[in-house]
């Protein structure tokens, strides 16, 4: 059985029967009057009341569950009354769109000045997409964007000098500290001979 019909089928015993029962009950009765599997009664009688169709009550240590046809009954009610306002809403909303269609239509009747006009509009906009992609392949070229080239360089430059003076900074002192020589240093860390600041 599927879940939409194990639901069905449960909601059958409780409008059949107009009765309260506890879970145990019910894993009695639905096995052998509706076929639903003992293990899989609590699960579906709790999606029952989870979605509102079934009521539960704890008292004491047990709980006790039942539903009334007439509950059924007033929940479809409700839930037509809510379908009916949005319904209603929904062709107030559409009314409205074709009357706001029916004026935007006024004055946009095809005519062979707007068709003109049309081709034209879109000949513009390609001629646009044209320059633009003409002005894209020029960019480098723009004096705005070479001053930005020259200063990302410019703080490059002091950041790659900055490190040298750190480098040569670590090799005195390496030197002073430890007796190394130089060209050792140089050699064991990959440091190239010609290695200086940038002018």
């Amino acid at each position: 059985l599927s879940a939409e019909e194990k639901r069905a089928r449960m909601m059958e015993i409780f409008y059949e029967t107009k009765d309260v029962f506890q879970l145990k009950d019910m894993e009695k009765i639905a096995p052998k009057e509706k076929g639903i599997t003992a293990m899989s009664v609590k699960e579906v009688l709790q999606s029952l009341v989870d979605d509102g169709m079934v009521d539960c009550e704890r008292i004491g240590t047990s709980n006790y569950y039942w539903a009334f046809p007439s509950k059924a009954l007033h929940a479809r009610k409700r839930k037509l009354e809510v379908l009916d306002s949005q319904l209603s809403e929904g062709n107030q909303k559409y009314a409205n769109l074709q009357k706001s269609i029916e004026k935007a239509k006024v004055g946009r009747h095809e005519t062979e000045e707007r068709t003109m006009l049309a081709k034209e509009l879109s000949s513009l906009r390609d001629q646009k997409e044209q320059l633009q992609a003409e002005v894209e392949k020029y960019r480098e070229c723009d004096p705005q964007v070479v001053e930005e080239i020259r200063q990302a360089n410019q703080v490059a430059k002091e950041a790659a000098n900055r490190w040298t003076d750190n480098i040569f900074a670590i090799k005195s002192w390496a030197k002073r500290k430890f007796g190394f020589e130089e060209n050792k240093i140089d050699k064991n860390f990959g440091i190239p001979e010609d290695f200086d600041y940038i002018d």
